[in-house]
């Protein structure tokens, strides 16, 4: 798999009738290992080990309705009261991100109402917070570390 721009982290990969699989420790489960995948598991690793946000407040692939369309998001993470702290856009290493991408997540985000944007694709990483009052975010530099 490519390197990406995220530390390195003790991954547990099967193979099975020649695919790969990653385990990830949200879903507890294997999935099928696929570029975007990747970026997702070194993204949710990077949440735990390195911005301390505990397994239990993050979430992975889940369903959303925006506009009535059913949409999949890949990584939430949650604040202890249920609401949404931050929205994490994966895209697979050798996707540019651009501004269909941010306008994918603030669609999303129109009905999650996170606080905190991440888009990556592994080698760049995008960070935002929303400013409700004026509905519209303003780049960081990083999310910050949980509380």
């Amino acid at each position: 798999m490519q390197e990406l721009n995220f530390p390195t982290y003790p991954f547990r990969f099967k193979s099975n009738e020649n695919k790969v699989s990653i385990f990830d420790e949200i879903r507890k489960k294997f999935i099928i290992l696929q570029p975007e995948e990747w970026v997702r598991q070194h993204c949710v690793q990077y949440l735990i080990q390195h911005k301390k946000y505990p397994k239990s407040l993050i979430n992975v692939e889940k369903e959303l309705k925006v506009n009535g369309l059913t949409k999949r998001y890949d990584i939430v993470v949650y604040n202890s009261d249920g609401t949404i702290h931050l929205i994490v856009e994966c895209k697979s290493h050798n996707v540019n991100i651009d501004q269909s991408t941010f306008d994918q997540i603030a669609r999303y985000n129109l009905t999650l109402n996170a606080s905190y944007l991440m888009i990556t694709n592994g080698i760049n990483h995008y960070y935002c917070v929303m400013d409700f009052d004026n509905e519209r975010y303003s780049f960081l530099r990083d999310i910050p570390n949980y509380k």
